[in-house]
């Protein structure tokens, strides 16, 4: 079981796997509607989720997460710093789908980078943070991951 201030993150999570499952299926024509048409739909689903879901979310791990894990954690750096990255790499992959060109790639690589993202965070970074992160201040980082989340 998560620790508490993990709980919003982990949620969003859910949503973040299914939505790389819908993106891959997609890219591979495994989900109606098929062709250009399910692909231009999922690329507005994936910008929508991304503005209202991703951002807050990714905030929340920049601003609060990641610091404290470096500074808690120093030996976290190094997954911190991949995962700093993917951030940026997921956002650029957002952005190209607004071009309309090669979106079955796009789709399909968004969800794949998406998916192993998420498994870093669940299976690497939070086992450490509940491992390492003393409660008091777990617990005041899951205040201000729920605020920045407005939760």
């Amino acid at each position: 079981m998560r620790h508490s201030s993990l709980v919003p993150l982990s949620h969003d999570h859910h949503h973040g796997l299914a939505l790389a499952l819908r993106c891959r299926k997609q890219s591979l024509g495994q989900i109606k509607p098929l062709g250009a048409e399910g692909l231009r739909e999922r690329s507005v689903e994936v910008a929508e989720f991304f503005a209202k879901e991703l951002v807050p979310h990714f905030r929340a791990e920049e601003e609060v997460l990641f610091p404290l894990m470096k500074s808690a954690v120093p030996d976290s750096t190094r997954i911190v710093e991949q995962l700093l990255q993917e951030h940026e790499q997921i956002q650029a992959m957002v952005e190209n789908l607004k071009g309309g060109h090669g979106l079955s790639k796009i789709l399909f690589d968004l969800g794949d980078l998406l998916e192993r993202h998420i498994r870093c965070e669940e299976r690497q970074l939070f086992p450490l943070y509940e491992k390492r992160v003393a409660p008091q201040d777990a617990d005041l980082a899951g205040e201000r991951i729920r605020s920045l989340l407005g939760r």
